[in-house]
């Protein structure tokens, strides 16, 4: 492994950890079963309002988390095409000719 994986490897874990934190931080939605029963316990004012920024700035840093995560997973799958693809396999005409004959 190179460097270059270990610390996108690294960051996908820090990511990944952060995103499940983040999710655990969040209210549900829905108050369960006990909201089927008219037990509907929340507070009214600014109180509120606090819970309701806090729960839209969790849920943009959900967001990003999770675009974040996609696309270091992306990376690390393609990363082994990219590097191949980068370096060459051979130099002067023998890499010309293996070049041409993996075309035919």
């Amino acid at each position: 492994m190179n460097i270059v994986e270990i610390i996108i490897n690294i960051l996908l874990i820090i990511a990944a950890a952060l995103l499940i934190v983040v999710v655990l931080l969040q209210d549900s939605k829905s108050s369960g079963l006990g909201s089927a029963f008219g037990s509907d316990t929340s507070s009214f004012g600014s109180a509120r309002s606090k819970k309701a920024s806090r729960e839209r700035q969790l849920q943009k840093i959900t967001v990003i988390l999770a675009i974040i995560v996609g696309v270091l997973a992306l990376i690390v799958v393609l990363l082994p095409a990219i590097e191949k693809w980068i370096t060459p396999a051979e130099e002067g005409s023998a890499a010309l000719m293996s070049y041409i004959n993996n075309i035919i």
